[in-house]
């Protein structure tokens, strides 16, 4: 009898999952729920490839920590069995507590709480109805083993998430210039005083990592376009929470309306058994369900933000080097107010400001240290030959000045 299940994946073939508590996970339904959720929000609306889901992901990454393990072991790297079953559950579940639209809902329907606050609270429930199967899993995903290695592969700048997640991206999107070699990353992985490093050989395959993932953050994560339709989104759900808060009828699921009748946060979810429940019935459809009914909503902001979303009406973009001025915004706000016939402090959901930053490396944060044969370690800013170290760690900020267009 095969104790593995075979899974096709369109990235890296045929995904193997052993039969036991790895696919007990797997078929679990807060694991399931991932299947509803999209990998990259909204970004479909520039790339229309991007339709791949969090569970997808999951699987992926899963995949990857399979290969890594592998290929540590074939290093003399001890690695027992049962933290081989343990990190491969922990990279698994490490995705679960995400929401609908990716980040959008941790400042919108949630505040105070992180997606990983909550994986962690999906992952306790999952090891209470496993009798502690996954004990172990959450010591590393916590980062309270004594191997720190094993949680760089769930959380580092190595780690297997983003191994994943930047293939993966790549592939769905179309966008081949940030496909990165994660196959010859995990063969080049090894282990120096307790943390992951690369082997000398490796160093031009993360100079390309490196690369690819600065390209894809601003041609994919951040593109404009996309960071314009999620700002609908946001708008509209502060929008729907406020008419919610002031005792208008806003139609919901009863997962959906929830959130938006209630103000959680995380002193909620310790306080409410059903907070975890309400939100693990939360995926994309719940959203799309309502603003299907929300644009022909009485209220007028709620309405053309909904008619937005489903009409692909993106919030205007201007991405400034400078912070606009008060004076800019105000007069902003003034002419929506006037064009939409509404009040000022209702314009305020007709547009955004927002400050994006990121930098391609922190030298001083989650470092890469290249192995050389004589054993001393370097860091890949320094190891580097193309790679300038004042570039790698400059943070890029933009300001993105969103608004409803006025045509």
């Amino acid at each position: 009898m095969n104790d593995n299940k075979t899974i096709i994946d369109p990235v890296f073939g045929f995904i193997s999952v052993p039969r036991g508590l790895l696919l007990n996970i797997v078929k679990h339904p807060l694991m399931q729920r991932l299947t509803r959720i999209k990998q990259l929000g909204l970004a479909s609306v520039v790339y229309p490839g991007a339709q791949h889901t969090r569970f997808q992901h999951s699987l992926g990454a899963f995949h990857l920590m399979s290969e890594a393990i592998l290929s540590l072991r074939q290093k003399g790297i001890f690695i027992f069995d049962s933290e081989a079953e343990a990190i491969r559950a922990a990279i698994l579940m490490h995705d679960i507590g995400h929401g609908p639209f990716s980040h959008v809902l941790e400042n919108t329907l949630i505040h105070g709480i992180s997606h990983e606050d909550i994986s962690l609270m999906m992952m306790e429930r999952i090891n209470k109805e496993m009798n502690g199967e996954l004990n172990l899993a959450m010591k590393i995903f916590k980062n309270e083993y004594p191997k720190k290695f094993l949680h760089q592969l769930i959380s580092s700048q190595l780690d297997m998430d983003r191994l994943d997640y930047l293939r993966r991206d790549s592939f769905f999107t179309g966008v081949t210039e940030g496909n990165i070699g994660s196959a010859r990353i995990i063969k080049m992985l090894n282990v120096v005083d307790d943390n992951l490093v690369i082997d000398q050989k490796g160093i031009y395959s993360i100079e390309n990592y490196l690369t690819s993932r600065r390209l894809m953050y601003w041609q994919v994560y951040l593109h404009k376009t996309t960071v314009a339709y999620e700002k609908v989104l946001v708008n509209m759900l502060r929008r729907a929470k406020r008419l919610a808060k002031e005792g208008q009828q806003v139609f919901a699921s009863p997962a959906l309306a929830y959130f938006l009748y209630n103000d959680v946060d995380n002193e909620w979810f310790n306080t409410h058994a059903e907070a975890l429940e309400m939100y693990s019935q939360l995926d994309d459809s719940d959203i799309w369900s309502a603003l299907k009914v929300w644009r022909n909503h009485d209220d007028k902001i709620l309405s053309v933000l909904a008619a937005d979303l489903l009409d692909r009406r993106i919030f205007k973009v201007e991405i400034r080097e400078e912070e606009p001025t008060t004076e800019e915004t105000s007069q902003l706000k003034a002419a929506l107010a006037a064009h939409f016939h509404i009040g000022e402090a209702d314009a305020d959901y007709l547009m955004s400001l927002n400050t994006i930053q990121k930098d391609m490396y922190d030298i001083h944060d989650d470092h890469i240290s290249i192995l050389y044969k004589d054993g001393t370690l370097k860091d890949i800013a320094n190891a580097s030959e193309i790679l300038n170290v004042q570039l790698l760690s400059k943070k890029i900020r933009k300001y993105y000045l969103c608004y409803q267009r006025m045509l």
